[in-house]
Parts: structure tokens; C-alpha cells; sequence
């Protein structure tokens, strides 16, 4: 689970916003799909004719932007203009029908209350209504072979803007950003999209072999994205990390999903294995359980010889290509410093120390 910070655009999507703005809420984004008997799309039609149609009906619009579908997708400023957007029938001589897009005028968020565990999750809906929830869901998590229950919530709102909190009788519980897990197709077993709009080959999830599922397979694990030892499902697997971080950069920086890829594809690097990746990586540290159930580990962020055995030998080399050997010396010291075991030679582990030893 992440928080986010409010970020304008097209694809706006969740925004959390003061209590005080809640009862404000209309919807702000809709569909405008041309009506043709000759199954005609928006591709034919002047944008300029568009532009005059939308802003001479209901005034100037924050966007307007062409789907895949051929379709319009309008996001309006006011609750009058989402009122007069619903009344709109033609372009000029161009039939269209408009309609809220669901998706975008909800939001969801997490909420954790103890005192809820037991109840009933049709009571929390009935007294949460009237703060604008149209659904809610409890976390369970796996343990043992049992499913387990949670003190976790997820609420939908029936809004595009995330209230800061909800009023449950008595107590004020802070509502968080619902970042959902990546979307993976049962089929194919690659990520983004799902079975029903799958294009690929029944792929098994556990041995990545295709033909078979995996309800009979014996196989060896191995994952059909990076041919990793382990199942195609595996939260492990290095693209199911990068995609998290693909749905939560689209959450957070509410921007599409094809934006969010690409911004995330460019920020990764090409080797998985490099020497930064290795300074960086947690040591040692304790773990608790967020939100989602899982567990998380917590680790110092900073390298010092105490995280280290006394007995150990750790060698590291690491030639510099566009970092600077001074800041790079900084973060490697602490390892250049550790002991040798057993009597042995001292040897500098960096290139900054080998080049000076």
C-alpha cells in the first residue's frame, strides 16, 4: 500500500482530497461515442469540429482526449457542466450519445480499524453510504493453508477524489491510496492484460511450457517472463516487481497506464545485477505485515562494518564508468574496512582503494 500526492492531468483518476470538498462531488469524466449505422468512429471527424461542438454546448472542458476506441473521453470543470454534458445529442449532424466512464469517476482507498474486524461488511456499507462508499472489501490474507481476515478495508467511493478521512461513529480513521497488485493473464501468464483479452497461447503457469496448464504439472518451476526458477505467479518474479511499481506510478503520478510503463521502463536499469544494486540491497532488519498482508521487510539504510560478521571475507570490484570515484569511495569504505577472517591478508575491495594500495 502507497500514498500519493496530488498530481493534475487527463488521466486524474484518484485524488485525495479535504473532507470539505466531498459533498461537492459530481461526476467529471464521460464517454462520448459517435452513433453511426455504418459503424463510423470519431477518426472521420474534424477535431475543430469537435472542439466548437463540446464548447459551445457546456463551455471550455479541462481536456478532451481520443481513445483507442475511436471514442472521446471529456473531463469537465463544474457540476453544471455535468449536468449539460448528459443533455448533448449531436456534433452538428454527427449523433452521439454520452455516459459517465465509471471507472474514472471512483476512487479507491484503504482503511484499518480493529473495532470493524467483526462487523458485518453490509453493516460498514449502510453507515458508510452517506460519506459517499459504494463498496467495500476486507483484506484477507493466507496463513497456514487459512484464510484470514484483516482489520484492512478497501473502500470504493463514488468519486474521482479520495476523501482525507471517514467518520466510522466515533472514530476518524485516515483513508490510504489503494494500490492493487498487477493484472496477470491466466492464460499467457504475462502481465497487463487478462484472459478474456488474451491474444496469446495457454501458456502453464508453472513450468512456462506452453499447451498445458498447471493444475496437473510436475515440471520444474521456471517463470515465462525471465525463465527464473521459480512459478509464473511468484511474487519473487522480477516483472511482477516491475510491475508494481508500474501500477503504483499510475496511481500515484495519475497519469495511463502506457505512460506509467514507460516512465518506469526508462528509470530501470539494463542489468539487474549491478554493483549499485548490490550496496543498496537491505542487509538485515526486522518485519512486519502492511496492509496487503504481506510481509515487508524493514532495513537499515545505511552500510556500516556492524552490519557485517567479524569473520567474513567480502570482495566487491567494481570499476567506474560515468560515476564519480569520490562519491562511489564514500559509499564503499564501509566494506573496504571489514576484517579479514582467519588471518588472512588484508585486500582493498573497491577501485578506489585498489588503485591507491
Amino acid at each position: 500500500m502507497s500514498y500519493g500526492q496530488k498530481i493534475s492531468g487527463p488521466f486524474s483518476g484518484q485524488h485525495i482530497v479535504p473532507n470539505s470538498s466531498i459533498a461537492n462531488n459530481f461526476p467529471t469524466y464521460f464517454l462520448i461515442k459517435r452513433t453511426s449505422t455504418n459503424n463510423e468512429t470519431f477518426n472521420s471527424v474534424s477535431p475543430f469540429l469537435v472542439e466548437k461542438a463540446i464548447t459551445s454546448n457546456i463551455g471550455e472542458v479541462k481536456s478532451t482526449k481520443k481513445l483507442r476506441s475511436c471514442d472521446l473521453l471529456v473531463e469537465i470543470l463544474s457540476r453544471k457542466q455535468s449536468e449539460q454534458i448528459m443533455k448533448i445529442k449531436a456534433f452538428s449532424d454527427i449523433s452521439v450519445t454520452v455516459s459517465p466512464r465509471e471507472s474514472l469517476n471512483s476512487s479507491k482507498g484503504v482503511i484499518s480499524c480493529g473495532e470493524l474486524l467483526n462487523v458485518p461488511l453490509e453493516s460498514i456499507l449502510k453507515e458508510l453510504q452517506s460519506q459517499g462508499v459504494s463498496h467495500v472489501r476486507r483484506i484477507s490474507i493466507r496463513r497456514d493453508g487459512q484464510l484470514l481476515n484483516t482489520k484492512h478495508l478497501i473502500l470504493t467511493f463514488s468519486s474521482a477524489k479520495l476523501p482525507e478521512y471517514i467518520k466510522a461513529g466515533y472514530m476518524r480513521l485516515s483513508v490510504r491510496l489503494y494500490i492493487p497488485n498487477p493484472l496477470r493473464c491466466f492464460k499467457c501468464q504475462r502481465f497487463g492484460h487478462s484472459k478474456t483479452s488474451c491474444r496469446g497461447t495457454l501458456t502453464c503457469a508453472r513450468c512456462a511450457e506452453m499447451g498445458h496448464d498447471s493444475s496437473q504439472c510436475t515440471s520444474a518451476e521456471k517463470c515465462v517472463n525471465y525463465k527464473e526458477a521459480h512459478t509464473s505467479f511468484s511474487r519473487h518474479c522480477s516483472a511482477w516487481k516491475i510491475e508494481k511499481e508500474i501500477v503504483a506510478a499510475k496511481i500515484k503520478k495519475q497519469i495511463s497506464y502506457p505512460e506509467a510503463r514507460k516512465l518506469v521502463k526508462s528509470q530501470t536499469p539494463a542489468s539487474t545485477t549491478s554493483y549499485s544494486s548490490i550496496v543498496k540491497k537491505p542487509l538485515r532488519g526486522t518485519s512486519s505485515i502492511d496492509v496487503t498482508g504481506f510481509t515487508t521487510p524493514r532495513y537499515p539504510s545505511v552500510l556500516s562494518p556492524s552490519v557485517f560478521s567479524s569473520t567474513s571475507v567480502y570482495c566487491f570490484f567494481f570499476f567506474p564508468s560515468r560515476v564519480g570515484e569520490g562519491a562511489l569511495h564514500e559509499k564503499l569504505l564501509p566494506l573496504c574496512l571489514l576484517p579479514a577472517s582467519h588471518g588472512q591478508q588484508y585486500t582493498p575491495t573497491c577501485w578506489p582503494c585498489v588503485a591507491t594500495h
